[in-house]
């Protein structure tokens, strides 16, 4: 996939503010601090367009990025943080619920998993949400590059059998700097938008 165009189109924490030209849109979801700027900035070869902040907890609204005029990559804010307050962790939840329920141009939920550790609990409560509601969800184990080939399927087996996963889930091994697994996500991405 050739990336021509991309563009921030805009922030929002409710239904009203979403984009309404029901173009196709991926969703990221991660615990604070496994990647998700990097991870687009990757996808979309460039070098800034989502902010990476050393400070986890910083995204706190759904923020759209329209790419190629042709499809969405919604960034939305981290899970797990244990800095932000009970009352901003529980707005960030009914932000991600009312999207996730409501949105029917949501092909795709692309969960970030840090592959050097086990997923959190939280991590488990987000998969188990996306596959109760049967919503197709990808996990992309991110840092790869900092985990050793020897270890590639030790840790592969972690991931799955924290998460339950059963065969026929996707599991995309991701990095930012070896651009590991860059491909597979356009391949999937093209693959919906096409079906789309």
């Amino acid at each position: 996939m050739k990336i021509t165009n991309v563009e921030f189109v805009t922030s929002a924490v409710r239904r009203s503010q979403y984009p309404t030209d029901k173009r196709a849109e991926f969703l990221l979801v991660g615990r604070s601090n496994v990647g998700k700027s990097s991870f687009i900035n990757t996808i979309v070869n460039r070098k800034n367009l989502a902010r990476i902040s050393s400070i986890p907890g910083k995204t706190q609204t759904l923020n759209f990025y329209l790419i190629n005029e042709n499809f969405y990559l919604v960034d939305v804010p981290g899970y797990g943080f244990a800095k932000v307050s009970k009352v901003l962790k529980n707005k960030f939840g009914l932000i991600i619920e009312d999207y996730l329920k409501e949105r029917d141009n949501l092909k795709m939920v692309f969960m970030l998993i840090d592959f050097r550790h086990k997923p959190t609990n939280d991590d488990v409560l987000m998969y188990n949400y996306l596959k109760y509601y049967h919503i197709p969800v990808t996990i992309i184990a991110t840092k790869s590059d900092k985990v050793s080939k020897n270890n590639y399927d030790k840790n592969k087996k972690i991931i799955c059998d924290t998460l339950k996963m059963i065969e026929s889930d996707d599991l995309i091994l991701f990095s930012t700097v070896s651009k590991i697994g860059k491909k597979e996500v356009h391949d999937k991405i093209m693959q919906l938008i096409e079906i789309f």
